[in-house]
Protein backbone atom coordinates (compact mmCIF):
# COMPACT_ATOMS: atom_id res chain seq x y z
CA UNK A 1 0.00 0.00 0.00
CA UNK A 2 1.54 3.46 -0.88
CA UNK A 3 2.05 6.35 1.13
CA UNK A 4 3.74 9.49 -0.26
CA UNK A 5 7.54 9.54 1.01
CA UNK A 6 7.66 12.62 2.89
CA UNK A 7 5.00 11.62 5.35
CA UNK A 8 5.85 8.15 5.77
CA UNK A 9 6.66 7.06 9.22
CA UNK A 10 9.86 6.90 8.50
CA UNK A 11 10.64 10.14 6.39
CA UNK A 12 8.59 11.65 9.97
CA UNK A 13 10.71 10.03 12.62
CA UNK A 14 14.32 10.92 10.30
CA UNK A 15 12.80 14.40 10.63
CA UNK A 16 11.75 14.66 14.46
CA UNK A 17 15.53 12.59 15.21
CA UNK A 18 17.03 15.99 13.29
CA UNK A 19 14.97 18.08 15.47
CA UNK A 20 16.68 16.68 18.28
CA UNK A 21 19.72 16.27 17.09
CA UNK A 22 19.67 19.76 16.60
CA UNK A 23 19.20 20.49 20.41
CA UNK A 24 22.56 21.73 21.76
CA UNK A 25 24.26 19.08 24.71
CA UNK A 26 24.56 21.20 28.28
CA UNK A 27 26.04 17.94 30.30
CA UNK A 28 29.84 17.54 30.92
CA UNK A 29 31.19 14.82 28.75
CA UNK A 30 32.09 12.73 31.52
CA UNK A 31 28.54 12.67 33.11
CA UNK A 32 27.22 11.96 29.71
CA UNK A 33 25.62 7.97 29.55
CA UNK A 34 22.66 8.66 26.98
CA UNK A 35 22.70 11.08 24.39
CA UNK A 36 20.08 13.75 24.51
CA UNK A 37 18.57 11.90 20.80
CA UNK A 38 18.15 8.71 22.86
CA UNK A 39 16.45 10.26 25.94
CA UNK A 40 14.04 12.29 23.97
CA UNK A 41 13.38 9.63 21.42
CA UNK A 42 12.56 7.04 24.13
CA UNK A 43 10.02 9.32 25.44
CA UNK A 44 8.17 10.28 22.11
CA UNK A 45 8.24 6.43 21.61
CA UNK A 46 6.37 6.10 25.16
CA UNK A 47 3.66 8.35 23.47
CA UNK A 48 3.55 6.96 20.14
CA UNK A 49 3.14 4.32 21.68
CA UNK A 50 0.46 5.44 24.57
CA UNK A 51 2.40 3.01 26.94
CA UNK A 52 5.09 4.62 29.59
CA UNK A 53 6.16 1.52 30.27
CA UNK A 54 7.32 0.40 27.03
CA UNK A 55 11.12 1.23 28.07
CA UNK A 56 11.12 -1.79 30.47
CA UNK A 57 9.93 -3.85 27.87
CA UNK A 58 12.34 -3.26 25.28
CA UNK A 59 15.12 -3.55 27.69
CA UNK A 60 14.67 -6.99 28.79
CA UNK A 61 14.25 -7.61 25.09
CA UNK A 62 17.57 -6.32 24.70
CA UNK A 63 19.12 -8.54 26.78
CA UNK A 64 17.20 -11.74 26.01
CA UNK A 65 17.46 -11.14 21.92
CA UNK A 66 20.09 -8.37 21.59
CA UNK A 67 17.89 -6.34 19.85
CA UNK A 68 14.72 -3.79 20.46
CA UNK A 69 12.08 -2.07 18.75
CA UNK A 70 13.24 1.00 20.09
CA UNK A 71 16.39 0.59 17.66
CA UNK A 72 14.36 -0.90 14.88
CA UNK A 73 11.56 1.67 14.75
CA UNK A 74 12.90 4.86 16.39
CA UNK A 75 16.82 4.88 16.01
CA UNK A 76 17.46 4.60 19.61
CA UNK A 77 21.28 3.11 20.45
CA UNK A 78 21.26 2.95 24.41
CA UNK A 79 17.58 2.73 26.05
CA UNK A 80 17.78 5.00 29.23
CA UNK A 81 16.58 4.62 32.44
CA UNK A 82 12.85 6.21 33.58
CA UNK A 83 14.80 8.81 36.09
CA UNK A 84 17.52 9.83 33.35
CA UNK A 85 15.22 10.05 30.84
CA UNK A 86 13.46 12.85 33.08
CA UNK A 87 15.99 14.64 34.15
CA UNK A 88 17.84 15.10 30.94
CA UNK A 89 13.90 15.93 29.07
CA UNK A 90 13.38 18.22 32.17
CA UNK A 91 16.57 20.69 30.97
CA UNK A 92 15.92 20.75 27.23
CA UNK A 93 13.91 24.47 26.09
CA UNK A 94 10.88 23.91 24.88
CA UNK A 95 11.37 25.71 22.00
CA UNK A 96 13.71 23.12 20.47
CA UNK A 97 10.86 21.41 19.45
CA UNK A 98 9.57 24.51 16.97
CA UNK A 99 11.94 23.14 14.22
CA UNK A 100 9.63 19.62 14.05
CA UNK A 101 6.26 21.69 13.88
CA UNK A 102 7.48 23.71 11.02
CA UNK A 103 8.82 21.59 9.04
CA UNK A 104 5.99 18.92 9.31
CA UNK A 105 3.95 21.38 7.92
CA UNK A 106 5.93 22.48 4.90
CA UNK A 107 5.87 18.55 4.44
CA UNK A 108 2.21 18.54 4.57
CA UNK A 109 1.94 21.71 2.47
CA UNK A 110 4.80 19.83 0.05
CA UNK A 111 2.38 16.88 -0.23
CA UNK A 112 -0.67 18.77 -1.16
CA UNK A 113 -2.94 17.67 2.33
CA UNK A 114 -2.65 21.08 3.07
CA UNK A 115 -4.82 22.55 -0.17
CA UNK A 116 -7.71 20.20 1.22
CA UNK A 117 -8.17 22.34 4.41
CA UNK A 118 -8.55 25.86 2.27
CA UNK A 119 -11.49 27.07 3.69
CA UNK A 120 -11.58 29.68 1.57
CA UNK A 121 -9.01 30.11 -1.49
CA UNK A 122 -5.45 30.01 -0.43
CA UNK A 123 -7.16 30.62 3.31
CA UNK A 124 -6.55 28.15 6.21
CA UNK A 125 -8.83 28.13 9.70
CA UNK A 126 -6.47 28.22 12.27
CA UNK A 127 -7.88 27.25 15.97
CA UNK A 128 -7.36 28.96 19.30
CA UNK A 129 -8.20 27.34 22.58
CA UNK A 130 -6.47 26.51 26.25
CA UNK A 131 -6.18 23.21 27.72
CA UNK A 132 -4.73 21.87 31.32
CA UNK A 133 -2.70 19.30 31.61
CA UNK A 134 -1.96 19.20 34.67
CA UNK A 135 -2.86 19.78 38.28
CA UNK A 136 -1.60 19.59 41.76
CA UNK A 137 -2.09 20.60 44.78
CA UNK A 138 1.52 19.77 46.11
CA UNK A 139 3.33 19.23 43.47
CA UNK A 140 4.67 22.62 41.58
CA UNK A 141 7.25 24.51 39.69
CA UNK A 142 8.32 28.22 39.79
CA UNK A 143 5.96 28.24 35.97
CA UNK A 144 3.33 27.09 37.79
CA UNK A 145 0.05 28.45 37.56
CA UNK A 146 -1.99 29.14 40.66
CA UNK A 147 -5.77 29.12 41.64
CA UNK A 148 -6.77 29.23 45.32
CA UNK A 149 -9.82 27.77 46.72
CA UNK A 150 -11.96 29.36 49.01
CA UNK A 151 -9.76 31.91 49.85
CA UNK A 152 -9.50 33.17 53.30
CA UNK A 153 -10.90 30.34 54.74
CA UNK A 154 -9.52 27.73 56.84
CA UNK A 155 -10.28 25.10 54.35
CA UNK A 156 -8.20 27.57 51.42
CA UNK A 157 -6.07 25.10 49.07
CA UNK A 158 -3.98 26.46 46.18
CA UNK A 159 -4.22 24.64 42.96
CA UNK A 160 -1.18 24.68 40.51
CA UNK A 161 -1.45 23.94 37.09
CA UNK A 162 0.04 24.04 33.76
CA UNK A 163 -1.76 25.53 30.39
CA UNK A 164 -0.88 25.55 26.98
CA UNK A 165 -2.38 28.08 24.16
CA UNK A 166 -3.22 25.55 21.39
CA UNK A 167 -3.68 26.15 17.53
CA UNK A 168 -4.53 23.57 15.61
CA UNK A 169 -5.47 23.93 10.94
CA UNK A 170 -8.69 22.29 10.95
CA UNK A 171 -11.59 22.33 8.17
CA UNK A 172 -15.45 21.40 8.44
CA UNK A 173 -15.33 18.56 6.24
CA UNK A 174 -12.12 16.80 8.05
CA UNK A 175 -11.84 14.99 11.36
CA UNK A 176 -8.32 15.20 10.95
CA UNK A 177 -6.93 18.28 13.25
CA UNK A 178 -3.39 19.15 12.09
CA UNK A 179 -1.62 20.54 15.35
CA UNK A 180 1.39 23.08 15.44
CA UNK A 181 3.54 24.29 18.18
CA UNK A 182 1.41 24.95 21.25
CA UNK A 183 2.44 28.12 23.32
CA UNK A 184 3.31 27.65 27.02
CA UNK A 185 0.54 29.35 29.72
CA UNK A 186 3.40 30.41 32.20
CA UNK A 187 4.45 32.60 35.07
CA UNK A 188 8.23 33.53 34.68
CA UNK A 189 10.63 35.56 36.81
CA UNK A 190 9.52 39.14 37.26
CA UNK A 191 6.22 39.02 36.43
CA UNK A 192 3.48 40.74 39.09
CA UNK A 193 0.34 39.18 37.05
CA UNK A 194 -0.28 35.41 36.06
CA UNK A 195 0.13 34.76 32.73
CA UNK A 196 -3.48 33.99 30.59
CA UNK A 197 -4.55 32.82 27.21
CA UNK A 198 -5.03 36.50 25.99
CA UNK A 199 -1.25 37.04 26.31
CA UNK A 200 0.07 33.83 24.76
CA UNK A 201 -2.00 34.27 21.94
CA UNK A 202 0.21 37.43 20.97
CA UNK A 203 2.59 35.37 21.50
CA UNK A 204 1.95 32.81 19.50
CA UNK A 205 0.75 34.92 16.60
CA UNK A 206 3.78 36.42 16.60
CA UNK A 207 5.87 33.13 16.22
CA UNK A 208 3.12 31.15 13.69
CA UNK A 209 3.78 34.60 11.17
CA UNK A 210 7.42 34.13 11.47
CA UNK A 211 7.49 30.51 11.08
CA UNK A 212 4.65 30.39 7.93
CA UNK A 213 5.19 34.00 6.33
CA UNK A 214 3.25 33.41 3.14
CA UNK A 215 0.39 31.10 4.53
CA UNK A 216 -2.81 32.72 4.61
CA UNK A 217 -4.45 32.40 8.07
CA UNK A 218 -7.61 32.96 9.30
CA UNK A 219 -7.96 32.90 13.20
CA UNK A 220 -10.83 31.59 14.88
CA UNK A 221 -11.54 32.02 18.64
CA UNK A 222 -13.86 32.02 20.97
CA UNK A 223 -15.37 35.17 22.11
CA UNK A 224 -12.63 36.04 24.60
CA UNK A 225 -10.58 36.73 21.70
CA UNK A 226 -13.17 39.25 19.82
CA UNK A 227 -11.72 42.17 21.52
CA UNK A 228 -9.80 45.30 19.91
CA UNK A 229 -6.35 44.65 21.28
CA UNK A 230 -6.31 40.73 19.81
CA UNK A 231 -8.21 42.20 16.83
CA UNK A 232 -5.83 44.64 16.07
CA UNK A 233 -2.97 42.02 16.74
CA UNK A 234 -4.18 39.33 14.13
CA UNK A 235 -4.22 42.55 11.41
CA UNK A 236 -1.10 43.73 12.71
CA UNK A 237 0.45 40.38 11.39
CA UNK A 238 -1.68 40.15 7.97
CA UNK A 239 -3.94 38.08 9.46
CA UNK A 240 -7.25 37.39 9.11
CA UNK A 241 -9.84 36.45 12.12
CA UNK A 242 -13.36 34.76 12.94
CA UNK A 243 -13.90 35.54 16.58
CA UNK A 244 -16.97 34.72 18.39
CA UNK A 245 -19.16 37.09 19.47
CA UNK A 246 -21.38 36.94 22.71
CA UNK A 247 -24.42 39.00 22.76
CA UNK A 248 -23.53 39.57 26.98
CA UNK A 249 -20.19 40.67 26.12
CA UNK A 250 -20.95 43.23 23.02
CA UNK A 251 -24.13 44.74 23.95
CA UNK A 252 -23.26 47.87 21.48
CA UNK A 253 -22.92 45.53 18.87
CA UNK A 254 -25.88 43.52 19.47
CA UNK A 255 -28.24 46.69 20.23
CA UNK A 256 -26.89 48.06 16.82
CA UNK A 257 -27.96 44.56 15.05
CA UNK A 258 -31.21 44.53 16.78
CA UNK A 259 -31.78 47.96 15.44
CA UNK A 260 -31.29 47.89 12.35
CA UNK A 261 -34.16 45.55 9.90
CA UNK A 262 -32.53 45.40 7.40
CA UNK A 263 -29.43 42.58 7.52
CA UNK A 264 -28.73 40.07 4.41
CA UNK A 265 -30.26 37.01 4.62
CA UNK A 266 -29.71 33.65 2.73
CA UNK A 267 -30.31 30.00 3.51
CA UNK A 268 -28.44 26.97 2.66
CA UNK A 269 -29.63 23.51 3.31
CA UNK A 270 -26.91 20.77 3.71
CA UNK A 271 -29.07 17.62 2.57
CA UNK A 272 -26.55 14.74 3.75
CA UNK A 273 -26.92 16.03 7.50
CA UNK A 274 -30.74 17.51 7.09
CA UNK A 275 -29.95 21.05 8.63
CA UNK A 276 -31.11 24.05 7.11
CA UNK A 277 -28.68 26.89 7.60
CA UNK A 278 -30.41 30.67 7.91
CA UNK A 279 -27.87 33.18 7.64
CA UNK A 280 -28.15 37.27 8.06
CA UNK A 281 -24.77 39.45 7.96
CA UNK A 282 -24.01 42.80 7.64
CA UNK A 283 -20.20 44.54 6.73
CA UNK A 284 -18.75 47.83 8.57
CA UNK A 285 -20.24 47.51 11.96
CA UNK A 286 -18.34 49.44 14.78
CA UNK A 287 -17.12 46.67 17.41
CA UNK A 288 -17.88 48.96 20.22
CA UNK A 289 -19.07 52.70 21.07
CA UNK A 290 -15.45 53.71 21.90
CA UNK A 291 -13.36 55.84 20.11
CA UNK A 292 -10.89 54.50 17.10
CA UNK A 293 -13.47 51.72 17.94
CA UNK A 294 -12.85 48.97 14.48
CA UNK A 295 -14.66 48.29 11.91
CA UNK A 296 -15.82 44.37 11.84
CA UNK A 297 -18.25 42.08 9.76
CA UNK A 298 -21.01 40.69 11.35
CA UNK A 299 -22.58 37.10 10.56
CA UNK A 300 -25.20 35.07 12.77
CA UNK A 301 -25.86 31.29 12.01
CA UNK A 302 -29.24 29.94 13.01
CA UNK A 303 -29.28 25.91 12.44
CA UNK A 304 -32.55 23.93 11.75
CA UNK A 305 -33.49 20.62 12.11
CA UNK A 306 -36.12 18.43 11.76
CA UNK A 307 -37.19 16.29 14.40
CA UNK A 308 -37.09 12.75 13.13
CA UNK A 309 -40.38 11.42 15.34
CA UNK A 310 -42.27 14.76 15.09
CA UNK A 311 -41.12 16.15 11.79
CA UNK A 312 -41.18 19.42 13.42
CA UNK A 313 -38.31 21.46 13.03
CA UNK A 314 -36.29 23.06 15.62
CA UNK A 315 -33.23 25.56 16.34
CA UNK A 316 -29.97 23.35 17.23
CA UNK A 317 -27.68 25.48 16.68
CA UNK A 318 -26.97 29.57 16.66
CA UNK A 319 -23.88 31.41 17.31
CA UNK A 320 -22.30 34.64 15.86
CA UNK A 321 -19.40 36.08 15.04
CA UNK A 322 -16.96 38.86 13.65
CA UNK A 323 -14.90 39.29 10.54
CA UNK A 324 -12.50 41.50 8.90
CA UNK A 325 -13.45 39.21 5.82
CA UNK A 326 -16.11 40.79 3.80
CA UNK A 327 -19.12 38.79 3.68
CA UNK A 328 -21.18 38.03 0.92
CA UNK A 329 -23.62 34.80 -0.53
CA UNK A 330 -20.40 33.44 -1.74
CA UNK A 331 -18.62 32.73 1.26
CA UNK A 332 -21.18 33.39 4.83
CA UNK A 333 -21.90 29.47 4.30
CA UNK A 334 -18.09 28.37 4.22
CA UNK A 335 -17.69 30.93 6.93
CA UNK A 336 -20.09 29.90 9.54
CA UNK A 337 -19.78 25.97 8.94
CA UNK A 338 -16.00 26.91 9.43
CA UNK A 339 -16.90 28.79 12.70
CA UNK A 340 -18.81 25.48 13.82
CA UNK A 341 -16.29 23.32 13.57
CA UNK A 342 -14.05 25.58 16.61
CA UNK A 343 -15.51 22.46 18.54
CA UNK A 344 -13.28 20.38 17.03
CA UNK A 345 -9.92 21.44 18.53
CA UNK A 346 -11.80 20.39 21.94
CA UNK A 347 -13.47 16.90 20.80
CA UNK A 348 -11.06 16.22 18.09
CA UNK A 349 -7.32 17.28 19.72
CA UNK A 350 -8.02 17.47 23.64
CA UNK A 351 -10.83 14.94 24.08
CA UNK A 352 -8.56 12.51 22.17
CA UNK A 353 -5.23 13.53 23.72
CA UNK A 354 -6.94 12.97 27.19
CA UNK A 355 -9.34 10.30 26.86
CA UNK A 356 -7.95 8.12 24.22
CA UNK A 357 -5.28 5.96 25.16
CA UNK A 358 -2.86 9.72 25.24
CA UNK A 359 -3.37 10.08 28.88
CA UNK A 360 -2.09 13.49 28.24
CA UNK A 361 -3.40 14.71 32.02
CA UNK A 362 -1.24 11.36 33.37
CA UNK A 363 1.50 13.01 35.63
CA UNK A 364 4.66 11.59 33.67
CA UNK A 365 6.82 13.38 35.18
CA UNK A 366 6.39 16.90 36.73
CA UNK A 367 10.50 18.37 36.68
CA UNK A 368 11.52 21.81 38.43
CA UNK A 369 11.89 23.36 34.53
CA UNK A 370 10.31 22.00 31.42
CA UNK A 371 9.76 18.57 31.85
CA UNK A 372 5.92 18.84 32.14
CA UNK A 373 5.70 21.15 28.97
CA UNK A 374 7.70 18.63 27.48
CA UNK A 375 6.05 15.82 27.64
CA UNK A 376 3.28 17.76 26.64
CA UNK A 377 5.03 18.40 23.18
CA UNK A 378 5.88 14.83 22.64
CA UNK A 379 2.73 13.63 23.27
CA UNK A 380 0.94 16.15 21.06
CA UNK A 381 3.78 15.30 17.78
CA UNK A 382 2.39 11.52 18.53
CA UNK A 383 -0.42 12.62 17.79
CA UNK A 384 0.36 14.44 14.52
CA UNK A 385 2.16 11.45 13.03
CA UNK A 386 -1.14 9.65 14.01
CA UNK A 387 -3.53 11.89 12.45
CA UNK A 388 -1.27 12.18 8.90
CA UNK A 389 -1.30 8.45 8.92
CA UNK A 390 -5.05 8.65 9.36
CA UNK A 391 -5.11 11.07 5.73
CA UNK A 392 -2.31 9.76 3.73
CA UNK A 393 -1.37 5.71 4.83
CA UNK A 394 -3.36 3.06 3.67
CA UNK A 395 -1.70 0.59 5.84
CA UNK A 396 -2.85 2.35 8.88
CA UNK A 397 -6.22 2.91 7.76
CA UNK A 398 -6.60 -0.32 7.13
CA UNK A 399 -5.79 -1.33 10.63
CA UNK A 400 -7.94 1.62 11.61
CA UNK A 401 -10.63 -0.52 9.66
CA UNK A 402 -10.36 -4.03 10.79
CA UNK A 403 -10.44 -3.19 14.37
CA UNK A 404 -13.37 -2.24 16.35
CA UNK A 405 -12.06 0.71 17.88
CA UNK A 406 -8.24 3.01 18.16
CA UNK A 407 -7.74 2.17 21.60
CA UNK A 408 -8.28 -1.47 20.60
CA UNK A 409 -5.54 -1.58 17.73
CA UNK A 410 -2.67 -0.04 20.04
CA UNK A 411 -3.45 -2.46 22.31
CA UNK A 412 -2.83 -5.00 19.61
CA UNK A 413 0.33 -3.36 18.62
CA UNK A 414 1.38 -3.25 21.83
CA UNK A 415 1.53 -6.26 22.71
CA UNK A 416 3.17 -7.58 19.56
CA UNK A 417 6.02 -4.82 19.56
CA UNK A 418 6.70 -6.37 23.52
CA UNK A 419 7.01 -10.07 22.01
CA UNK A 420 8.31 -9.64 18.60
CA UNK A 421 11.75 -7.53 16.66
CA UNK A 422 9.90 -5.59 13.86
CA UNK A 423 12.05 -4.13 10.91
CA UNK A 424 9.93 -1.15 10.25
CA UNK A 425 6.23 0.66 10.89
CA UNK A 426 4.89 -1.31 8.21
CA UNK A 427 6.15 -3.96 8.96
CA UNK A 428 4.07 -4.28 12.09
CA UNK A 429 0.86 -2.64 10.53
CA UNK A 430 1.63 -5.56 8.16
CA UNK A 431 2.00 -8.09 10.81
CA UNK A 432 -1.00 -6.62 12.58
CA UNK A 433 -3.35 -7.00 9.60
CA UNK A 434 -2.78 -10.67 9.71
CA UNK A 435 -0.43 -12.06 11.50
CA UNK A 436 -1.32 -15.89 11.07
CA UNK A 437 0.49 -15.35 7.88
CA UNK A 438 3.72 -14.70 10.00
CA UNK A 439 2.88 -17.48 12.67
CA UNK A 440 3.67 -21.12 11.74
CA UNK A 441 1.75 -23.20 14.45
CA UNK A 442 3.48 -26.34 15.34
CA UNK A 443 0.56 -28.86 14.78
CA UNK A 444 -0.03 -31.03 17.96
CA UNK A 445 1.39 -34.11 17.87
CA UNK A 446 -0.99 -37.15 17.24
CA UNK A 447 -2.95 -38.96 19.35
CA UNK A 448 -1.35 -41.69 21.30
Amino acid sequence: MHIKKHLSFSSLRKLLSECFCKIPEYRQNTKVSYSIHDAVMSGFACMYFQDPSILQFQERMEKTLHRNNLSTLFGVKDIPKDSQLRNIVDEIASNKFEYFFEEFARNLQRGKQLDEYQILPNLYLHTLDATGYFSSESIHCPGCLTKTHNEGEEDEKIRFMHQALQVAIMHPDKRQVIPLMPEEIKNTDGQTKQDCETNAAKRLIKKLRTMHPRRGIILLGDDIYSRQPMIEEAKSHNMHYLFVVKPSSHKYLQEWVDAYKNLFTCEYTNFMKGERYVLEWMNKVSLHGGENAPEVNYLLCRVYKKDKKTGEEKKTYQNSWVTDIALDKGNVYKLARGGRCRWRIENECFNTLKNQGYNIERNYGHGEKNLCFNFYLLTLIAFAFHQVFELTDKLYQACRANFCSKMFMWEKLRSYIDLLIFESWEILLTFTLNPKEYIQWAKPPPAA
